[in-house]
């Protein structure tokens, strides 16, 4: 693949975990990008307009099952979305392997067999249910109002949250935690009470080298956005940084500066 022939543009939605890490895969492969961010809410539908199918699979939200909204979402479609050179490529894990394929360096995946095993282990928990965890825990936190996140989740490693406008974000915030993914003060406890665990795990990953070692891969970008999206949150962002896992971030989005964005109204 030539570098100066490639076109992307990531479809995207603001302050999106699942979407930081398409960006930085990206970026890590030296692929320029052009970004354009939907409205949360019609990202849906704007992706499917532009031409990208459904998910084909419905997540789960931990031991409960999908609401109607996430269950419409991933039948019209989702973000990231990726057209690359004219193709369109749809999930994280999806676009990790096209990128590898166009474009072998720098890796996304090691080379030793047996680790990388282990790396696309550490991918799919990160895609599921980490994905999922962090989302759920920082609408939770969202939900009792910008006091409870860092800068009023205005500002942090991914930018602001969703939407620009303070308002707007505290009642779409509210919506989303209440109605689409159950993120209520039951489940908000469970999953705080599992957080330690799911930390070691990743601490663990990295004193292995599964993570964080000499060359990033596909599941440091994907872990690495999850804990910078539960970083937003004010009770949980020092826990993480004072680990190894904050150091991860501290790799992952050191000195980084994020591409102009486009918005689409859907």
């Amino acid at each position: 693949m030539s570098d100066d022939a490639t076109t992307a543009t990531l479809y995207a939605i603001p302050g999106s975990h699942a979407c930081e890490t398409s960006a930085l895969m990206l970026e890590y492969k030296d692929v320029p990008y052009r970004r354009v961010d939907f409205i949360p809410g019609l990202h849906s539908l704007a992706v499917r307009l532009r031409g990208f199918p459904g998910k084909g699979e419905t997540r789960m939200l931990g031991d409960r099952k999908p609401t109607p909204g996430v269950a419409l979402g991933d039948r019209l479609g989702t973000v990231p979305a990726l057209k690359l050179d004219g193709e369109k490529v749809q999930t994280n894990r999806a676009i990790a392997r096209r990128l590898e394929e166009l474009k072998p360096e720098p890796p996304l995946f090691p080379a030793d067999p047996d680790l990388r095993r282990k790396v696309e282990e550490a991918e799919a928990w990160a895609d599921d249910p980490f994905q999922m965890v962090a989302r759920r825990l920082t609408l939770a936190g969202g939900r009792r109002g910008p006091e409870a996140m860092r800068n009023g989740a205005t500002d942090g490693r991914m930018g602001f949250l969703l939407w620009r406008h303070d308002r707007v974000r505290a009642a779409g915030t509210k919506f989303l935690a209440k109605r689409v993914f159950t993120a209520d003060d039951e489940s908000e406890q469970q999953m705080l009470a599992e957080l330690p665990a799911q930390l070691d795990k990743i601490d663990a990953w990295i004193a292995e080298g599964v993570l964080k070692g000499e060359q990033l891969n596909a599941a440091d970008f994907a872990i690495g956005s999850s804990l910078a999206l539960l970083c937003y949150r004010n009770d949980l962002g020092p826990q993480i940084e004072a680990r190894s896992a904050g150091r991860l971030l501290d790799r992952l989005f050191k000195n980084r500066v994020r591409p102009a964005n486009g918005t689409a109204a859907g």
